[in-house]
């Protein structure tokens, strides 16, 4: 199954034609969504309740963990250890693990993570902490896909059941990652794309949030990217997509002009809501 998705549930206006979506809303046209709230904050489980509450059965969630946990944040200010900061994010979690609508936990490391043996040593840890559950790692600096280190980084992911996420950004030489559908766990894989601005991708100033994802996949992109869905979900039991391409406002209708490419429909979706005034 592909599933077809974008960040955030909140702020696609051109999928339900509201500027503000609810969760019920978003979960009407798409079966598939990242949440980015956990990454902020470790929510309070009576926020993962209700945001499970309101999906169908077959929705799932791709989660963004904590920013402690991916190194993007001091967790040293929160938590008394490493330890406590991902005891307390999995015992937020429960809900959302045990109703069975989690797809994923998503690991987005930060450029300055790098291929390392202390880098190393930290995912072999993650994949302890979080014991069997499902990890997608997204690693977003080139040494790790180096000549040197790509074998050897894809067999560890492999060994340690982690699914390197597919990521689709602008190519800068030897610096951003490369557009690589390598499946490294049979259970599931995850496509994440970020649109291919490369000057907005390198923008510094005070704009620069409105810039790096300002990107529109056109039809030719959009069906090879559908050629490499296919060649991906004959190796793996479920694939996810995620556009995150939407600084203008265009994921939504990126990913359903994609869903109308690949002929996919979606039965167990919301209602719509009636408004009756």
């Amino acid at each position: 199954m592909i599933r077809i998705g974008l960040t955030s549930f909140k702020e696609h206006d051109k999928l339900t034609g509201k500027p503000n979506n609810t969760l019920y809303e978003y979960a009407g046209y798409l079966p598939f969504v990242e949440l980015d709230t956990a990454y902020y904050g470790i929510p309070r489980k009576t926020s993962v309740e209700k945001w499970v509450a309101e999906v169908p059965t077959s929705f799932r969630f791709v989660v963004k963990v904590y920013q402690g946990i991916s190194g993007q944040g001091k967790w040293q200010d929160y938590y008394a250890s490493e330890a406590e900061m991902f005891t307390r994010f999995l015992e937020a979690m429960a809900p959302m693990i045990q109703s069975g609508k989690l797809y994923c936990f998503l690991v987005q490391f930060p450029s300055t993570f790098k291929c390392t043996k202390e880098s190393v040593a930290y995912l072999e840890r993650i994949r302890v902490y979080f014991g069997e559950l499902p990890i997608a790692i997204e690693l977003r600096d080139f040494s790790w896909y180096s000549d040197k280190m790509i074998k050897g980084m894809r067999s560890f992911m492999e060994q340690h059941k982690f699914s390197l996420a597919i990521i689709d950004e602008p190519q800068l030489l030897n610096t951003t990652v490369p557009f690589d559908p390598y499946v490294t766990n049979p259970e599931f894989a995850l496509f994440r794309l970020h649109g291919r601005n490369a000057n907005g991708w390198q923008s510094n100033d005070a704009d620069w949030r409105k810039k790096r994802t300002l990107y529109r996949y056109n039809q030719q992109e959009l069906s090879e990217i559908l050629a490499m869905l296919t060649e991906v979900q004959a190796q793996t039991k479920e694939v996810g997509i995620i556009f995150n391409n939407n600084s203008g406002g265009d994921a939504a209708d990126n990913a359903m002009a994609l869903k109308r490419i690949a002929g996919i429909s979606y039965d167990d979706l919301n209602p719509a809501q009636i408004d009756l005034f």
